[in-house]
């Protein structure tokens, strides 16, 4: 019995240890509202630029109106930045000394990669809310049922966390907060490599099949096709399109196998 309440009081405190973090990260956001302002304006500029201004002079596949068909990619968008948000606090808190005194308090030293997974979730919950608010202002909307809708949201809830631990990972591998800046535009090619915007059917045979294969692309096909928006995959396409809810849960179990124990594994070595 003394064995197994052992283990069960560790994961006790390592969980309320990270519900510590994560408010301790959502209090650092009421301290800086530059972060919130940008959290709203971000979805609007984005809705603008691509709906208004490059929506025009693109073709969506069946026709149909192309914030609908955008919408999902942005959702997308959302979602993977994640790992950058999380890769950069993690990175700065290293540089600055702060995971050192951490370890220094009596706290689970798990709870650190826990909280900041755990408090990105949070925030990209309220960036989605944003969003949603945003694309129903300018037409869009789900056409599916409550049920599908949520399923939607659901997958995008998944592979965010899946991705906040690449964050955690890469955020302590840089070497300071500096590096871990330099890298957050690499994020911008990665998304626009992808479905999201534009359909891959008219992009060469390589670069197609990088694009097929994004997660991203496979989160936008499954957000159009519950939601029931246009530039769901018909035909002859690629796996990850031809199943895109599956390869949504695929892509994120991968990432969660090997980037938990690596970012955990990370957190450990650096406190040594």
């Amino acid at each position: 019995m003394t064995a197994l309440t052992s283990p069960l009081r560790r994961l006790g405190w390592t969980f309320t240890d990270g519900l510590t973090l994560v408010g301790r990260e959502l209090g650092r956001l009421r301290q800086e509202p530059g972060q919130i302002v940008a959290a709203l304006v971000f979805p609007v500029i984005m809705v603008v630029l691509f709906g208004y201004v490059f929506g025009s002079a693109i073709q969506v596949p069946d026709g149909g109106d192309y914030r609908e068909y955008l919408m999902p990619g942005l959702f997308a968008m959302v979602t993977f930045s994640a790992w950058l948000g999380v890769m950069t606090r993690m990175a700065t808190d290293a540089s600055r000394g702060v995971m050192d005194r951490f370890r220094s308090m009596p706290m689970a030293r798990l709870a650190v990669p826990f909280g900041q997974t755990g408090a990105d979730l949070l925030t990209g919950l309220l960036m989605l809310a944003i969003m949603v608010g945003t694309g129903l202002l300018v037409g869009w909307q789900p056409h599916r049922g409550l049920i599908p809708t949520g399923q939607a949201f659901l997958l995008m809830i998944v592979l965010r966390y899946a991705l906040s631990w690449v964050g955690v990972y890469v955020g302590l591998a840089v070497k300071n907060d500096q590096v871990a800046d330099a890298m957050v535009p690499l994020g911008l090619p990665f998304t626009m490599l992808s479905n999201a915007f534009v359909p891959t059917d008219g992009m060469p045979g390589w670069l197609r099949f990088l694009a097929d294969w994004n997660p991203v692309s496979a989160l936008t096909a499954a957000s159009r096709e519950l939601f029931g928006n246009p530039g769901a995959p018909s035909g002859n396409v690629a796996w990850p399109l031809a199943h895109p809810g599956a390869a949504v849960l695929l892509w994120s179990g991968a990432l969660l196998v090997v980037f938990v124990p690596l970012s955990v594994r990370t957190y450990k070595r650096k406190g040594r």
